[in-house]
């Protein structure tokens, strides 16, 4: 399993929460397991006090998110290295898949966390595992939603760096927006048009036009 992988832990906290919307889902402690996905034994640490601990650690990894998709490419990676040091990790191999032609195991790097909780856990392997994505494909990879009101946490993997907004939803959204959006402008610019040639053209009492009247 490829190391990066992990930076999804630090996505699907941030996640939780969407500040523009007065939204978070992080308010409980089943809703910290949910988190773990498929990592139960790590998700049967959850304790009530975790619920603080979480959103204060969300908090840390949006602002790594916010730096990036704002330019500060040294501020994103400071940020991201407090946190390393703050939640240590330790790679690990493992081999718990077998090939299917000798019955050997697949052996494949893990980070083993070493916590006291299930949020220094958590913390840990989101922030190395977004540290990996990060040093193999640019900071410039973690961005925000650019569709209004979302603001959501993604990571671009697209082959020409263009990924904008965090779904396909949210792009849809977007484009049909951007495309109301020129309809209206286009809509205007004609009546505007349409305003400018009747005034180039002023009438007489009787509703002709002065020019057709010269002209008779």
């Amino acid at each position: 399993m490829e190391l990066a992988y992990y930076s999804d832990y630090a996505v699907r906290l941030v996640n939780t929460e969407e500040p523009a919307r007065g939204k978070d889902t992080l308010t409980s402690v089943d809703a910290v397991r949910d988190l773990f996905g498929g990592n139960q034994s790590a998700a049967r640490r959850a304790a009530d006090a975790d619920v603080t601990r979480f959103r204060s650690v969300r908090a840390r990894l949006r602002s790594v998110f916010e730096a990036a998709d704002g330019g500060d490419e040294t501020l994103a990676v400071d940020l991201l290295n407090s946190l390393l040091l703050e939640f240590p990790v330790s790679p690990q191999i493992s081999g718990h898949d077998f090939r299917d032609d000798d019955g050997r195991p697949l052996w494949h790097m893990h980070l083993a966390d070493h916590p006291s909780n299930a949020t220094a856990g958590y913390a840990a392997i989101a922030a190395m595992g977004l540290a990996f994505h990060l040093t193999e494909y640019g900071v410039d990879r973690l961005g925000l939603c650019e569709a209004p009101p979302c603001r959501n946490a993604y990571l671009d993997t697209s082959t020409n760096r263009s990924r904008r907004y965090c779904s396909d939803r949210c792009a849809t959204r977007a484009n049909v927006a951007a495309y109301r959006a020129r309809k209206r402008l286009e809509a205007d610019r004609t009546e505007n048009t349409g305003r400018a040639d009747d005034s180039a053209h002023p009438t007489t009492a009787s509703g002709e036009r002065r020019s057709d009247v010269r002209g008779r």
